[in-house]
């Protein structure tokens, strides 16, 4: 190795013969013959022996451990990153290269810093992002992206969303990352079964700034790698781990005790956490934690009491698919009395929850904001009723396929939450029905801003009358989906509101011009956003409507509407000079001679949907893409 190499740059390297110097850098120099085609086209001899000029002496003939140690002796970043062109071999043996390898001059405190030392202080900044996905995820591309981002900033984000193709990436690709890029701070891998703890062992080593690690599908990775993570990254802030069979308790236990920046954790469907895993999570010192996902896992009534208990600094909790949890696991989380700070809690799937475990939930949770429950079979207007006494924060319900949840129920959670309350959404709950006229005895909700009722095939003609009544301030109206809806029923809600600015009527079959007009007369000077996408019985008299009292309309949708030319053209005269996107969708009767009145509203369009009208040929599309340059318009 001495003979090859001289580490103070004063020796040579020489195989005989004429041949040229090639300069690696300021610290190396290797001697090579001329890579010219020589004029001579016979053999010539050296030394005794015959040599063919296709065999001549090359750099490539030195092994392995030589080119490692001229290429940790080149000056910079750039300088490695041109070398890592020359071929494969050498952008892998480049990519092996760590931050502790590369040879640096040593200086003195009066010595100004050299251009090597400038490059090294860039790769630290970490702020470049890289996305792999499917074939494009390759050991190889990693390499080069680990030798390549070193002397433009270093790599900050690396997301690979990989397959099961050949060869996709493995330990080796990720190694190369952590070697070259040590400023790395969020990591996310999706689907990449060959990579394992080998490469996290990297990681730990190099990427002690790691903040953000999204691990998903990665069979390979198992506890062993993520603990070196948890005990290498103290800055971690952010985990999740989703489908990772062999990832178990003993990790979650280690990022509990050593990542005490954690602010973030989500964990789904991952067979070999347990109530120890979450306690240990939980309860070892994770100050910061303020956000926690757990889906689909064997968990039971312990880990909730974990949680109720020491989730001190939990605003945001989210519980799906918890078959093991029951009705005391609830009772006693909200009993706890530690989740004083949660804001936000979302439900899903779980049988424990019922009115008991609402009510519960709710008086252990003073400051909770926002409430989600979906497929919670078990829930009832009793216990809808009783949570909206207690929850007196409550600014955002959502219910969804919650059966057991009548019309009266809602109706009495309204009248309860009448100071806070700003949003309601309902979405498949087949229980809400049409009953006699009960908004007389109930308290009005005046601070409900957003109401959306989505595809409850029950809700009709009494309901919203009632609803109209209780809640006048509404601003965002959807009720799309609601198929069995009349134009009586929606216009006494279109009277007692105040001043509606995003309405949504999507597939509200029944609807004719008579709502649409109304909505046009009455709040036509707020109204922003109308979709009446699939109201087939909504024609160019409601669109001339709108036109003339409509002025602040900026996003108007009359897709399958019974449309023609002559709406088009009278919307193209109306009194909205701020209209941004405009769906004329499988509008049938909107033909190509509406291209003036086109043409008119695009100065101010930003999107135009014409898709499956056919009536449009093909060069009116042209002249439409011609003139509008600056609106994305689909066809």
């Amino acid at each position: 190795m001495p003979g090859l190499i001289d580490y103070s740059g004063d020796d040579e390297f020489c195989t005989g013969g004429s041949g040229l110097m090639l300069s690696l850098g300021s610290h190396v120099d290797v001697y090579c013959p001329p890579r010219k085609r020589s004029r001579i086209s016979a053999p010539y001899a050296i030394e005794g022996r015959f040599f063919d000029e296709e065999k001549r002496a090359s750099i490539d003939i030195l092994p392995d451990e030589c080119l490692f140690e001229i290429f940790r002796r080149l000056p910079g970043g750039q300088e490695r990153s041109a070398s890592a062109g020359v071929s494969k071999r050498w952008l892998m043996l480049l990519s092996s290269l760590k931050p502790s390898e590369i040879f640096r001059n040593e200086r003195s405190s009066d010595v100004e810093m050299t251009p090597a030392d400038e490059d090294h202080e860039v790769e630290c900044d970490g702020y470049l992002t890289r996305c792999l996905e499917g074939k494009k995820a390759t050991d190889v591309r990693l390499a080069a992206i680990s030798v390549g981002t070193s002397c433009r900033g270093g790599l900050g984000k690396l997301s690979i969303r990989g397959s099961n193709t050949v060869p996709g990436v493995t330990n080796l690709g990720l190694s190369a990352v952590a070697h070259g890029c040590p400023s790395l701070k969020v990591l996310s891998l999706w689907n990449v079964p060959a990579v394992g703890d080998e490469s996290l062992f990297e990681i730990a080593r190099e990427c002690h700034s790691l903040e953000k690690l999204d691990l998903c599908q990665c069979p390979s990775i198992s506890d062993n790698g993520l603990v070196a993570i948890a005990k290498s990254c103290p800055n971690l802030t952010s985990i999740s781990f989703e489908s990772c069979p062999n990832v178990g308790n003993e990790s979650l236990r280690a990022i509990g005790k050593y990542c005490q920046k954690l602010q973030s954790v989500t964990i789904k469907d991952c067979g070999r956490i347990g109530d120890q895993g979450v306690a240990g999570l939980v309860s070892m010192g994770c100050n910061n934690l303020t956000k926690i996902k757990l889906q689909s896992l064997n968990i039971s009534d312990f880990s909730l009491a974990v949680l109720g208990h020491y989730g001190k600094a939990i605003t945001s909790l989210v519980l799906h698919g918890l078959q093991n949890v029951s009705q005391k696991g609830f009772w006693v989380m909200g009993n706890a009395l530690g989740l004083q700070t949660l804001a936000s809690l979302a439900i899903t799937s779980c049988r424990g929850m019922t009115d008991m475990s609402l009510e519960a939930v709710a008086k252990g949770c003073p400051n909770l904001k926002q409430m989600c429950l979906r497929k919670c079979c078990f829930v009832s207007d009793n216990g809808l009723v009783a949570f909206s006494k207690v929850a007196s924060s409550l600014e955002s319900l959502q219910l969804e396929e919650c059966n057991r949840i009548t019309q009266t129920g809602i109706l009495n959670a309204l009248s309860n939450c009448n100071s806070k309350l700003k949003s309601l959404t309902l979405v498949k709950c087949m229980g809400i029905k049409d009953l006699p006229s009960e908004s007389q005895y109930l308290s009005p909700c005046l601070s409900l801003r957003s109401l959306s009722i989505r595809s409850c095939p029950g809700f009709g003609g009494s309901s919203l009358p009632m609803v109209g009544n209780l809640c006048p301030q509404i601003h965002h109206l959807d009720l799309s989906g609601l198929c069995g809806i009349t134009d009586a029923a929606l216009l006494s809600l279109v009277e007692s509101c105040e001043a509606l600015v995003k309405v949504n009527l999507t597939d509200c079959l029944n609807l004719t011009d008579e709502v649409v007009s109304a909505l046009a007369r009455l709040h036509g000077e707020t109204l922003e956003v109308l979709n009446l996408d699939g109201c087939r019985n909504v024609t160019d008299a409601g669109l001339a409507a709108l036109a003339t009292n409509c002025p602040s309309l900026n996003d108007l949708d009359v897709s399958r509407c019974s449309i023609t030319d002559s709406g088009v053209a009278a919307l193209s005269r109306g009194v909205q000079s701020n209209l941004q996107v405009l769906s004329l969708s499988s509008c049938f009767k909107v033909t190509s001679k509406s291209l003036p009145s086109l043409k008119k509203l695009g100065k101010s369009l930003v999107g135009l949907n014409i898709q499956h009208c056919n009536s449009i040929n093909s060069s009116t599309v042209e002249r439409l893409v011609e003139n509008l340059w600056r609106c994305d318009i689909l066809v």
